[in-house]
This record gives C-alpha cells, sequence and structure tokens, in this order.
C-alpha cells in the first residue's frame, strides 16, 4: 500500500527487455537506504519488488501483465520515475490510499501554464469513468492528485509548484501515456452492492440495517 506522495524521481540506469518482460535498474539514492530485497516500491504507480540493490540503485522485474498494462513498456535509459516506498504504520497518510494496481493508461491531451501551476487533462477508458467523482482522489504516474474537473472520459487536475518539483509530471507532453489508478474504495463499494443486489432487490431499510448500516 501506498499513500501517492512521491519521495524520489529515480533515474533508470539500464533495462532488459525479455520480450513482454522488463528487468528494470533504477538509481535512487534516497530510496535504496530504507529498502531491503522483498520490499515494494511504486514505481510511476505501479508496485512491484525490489530483487536487489546496492548503495545507489535497485533492481525490479515487470510481469508480462504489469509490460501489457501500464506506462513501463514505454522507458527508455535515462527516463525518470517516480518512487514511493511501501506505506509503514509510522507514516502519515498524506496522499490517499494507493494500492499500486494500475487500472489503465491514460492519454495527455493538453498541458497549459496558469500562472505558477500546471493544468493537465487527460482522455481514459470509459469504464472508468464510473469509479472517479470531481474532487475526488486519483493516483496518476504514482502521484495522488484531485480531479478538478470531470466531463464524460476527460478529466484535468491542476499541479501545485511542489508537485512540480519533485515529480516527473513537468517533463510530460501531450500525446504521452500516464498510469491511472482509480479510488480503490469505490470498486469496493461496486462490489458490494453487486454481490448483494439480487438479494438486496435494490438498497432497502431492510438491507442496510441487515448488513450493519443501522440498528
Amino acid at each position: 500500500m501506498f499513500t501517492g506522495i512521491i519521495e524520489e524521481v529515480g533515474i533508470v540506469k539500464s533495462i532488459i527487455n525479455r520480450g513482454d518482460a522488463l528487468k528494470l535498474t533504477i538509481i535512487a539514492e534516497k530510496t535504496v537506504k530504507n529498502i531491503r530485497p522483498g520490499d515494494s516500491i511504486s514505481v510511476n504507480g505501479v508496485c512491484l519488488t525490489v530483487t536487489s540493490f546496492t548503495d545507489t540503485e535497485f533492481l525490479v522485474d515487470v510481469s508480462p501483465e504489469t509490460f501489457r498494462i501500464t506506462n513501463l513498456k514505454f522507458l527508455k535509459p535515462h527516463s525518470k520515475v517516480n518512487l514511493e516506498p511501501a506505506l509503514t504504520l509510522s507514516k502519515p497518510l498524506g496522499g490517499h490510499i494507493v494500492s499500486g494496481h494500475i487500472d489503465a493508461t491514460a492519454k495527455i491531451i493538453s498541458v497549459s501554464n496558469i500562472k505558477n501551476f500546471l493544468k493537465m487533462s487527460f482522455e481514459i477508458p470509459y469504464n472508468l469513468r464510473k469509479y472517479m467523482v470531481e474532487k475526488g482522489s486519483i493516483a496518476i504516474d504514482g502521484i495522488s492528485l484531485t480531479i478538478n474537473e470531470l466531463n464524460d472520459n476527460v478529466f484535468n487536475v491542476m499541479i501545485i509548484p511542489h508537485t512540480l518539483l519533485n515529480t516527473t509530471l513537468p517533463e510530460k507532453k501531450e500525446g504521452d501515456w500516464v498510469n491511472i489508478e482509480t479510488d480503490i474504495i469505490s470498486k469496493y463499494i461496486e462490489n458490494f452492492v453487486s454481490v448483494y443486489k439480487k438479494e438486496a432487490k435494490g438498497i432497502t431499510g431492510e438491507f442496510l440495517a441487515k448488513h450493519g448500516f443501522y440498528k
């Protein structure tokens, strides 16, 4: 589990391409100080497992499914990536609950400067629309952000100066693809409702009382 608060921007040192899978070596001098083999780490929002590390870099494997569904397949040597170690009990939940399991990639359709801020608009697969609301949270390349506006399958966010200084977003341009993870709570609600829909015959007072929502 992660929070979407990026702790370091790493640099891809090397990539071993195995057809539909990858092995990445990432330079991250700050991050390696607090990791061990087997630890989870978010790389552009993707939960990966550290296989080994040195004083300045770490290695991760990208499975065929992760290769297929995320933008990690577009990485090249010297690419920058957003990094966040897994959440610990002593760490503040400064962003929102992020699982590191990517729903899909979204295409950047516009980027514009508004004073010291950056406005970015994204086109998403329409099936993700139901998990998103205006002023709700979303993870973009692992960054916890707030949906500013939402219209059909297009949404936009406003990036504050601090986020611009500490993530890869300033390097993104129109036509680039980013990893998207929608709010996991909305998925649990959808699952709950669908599982019990037949039994409940709609959400009724009796149904809510039966499942402990009130007495």
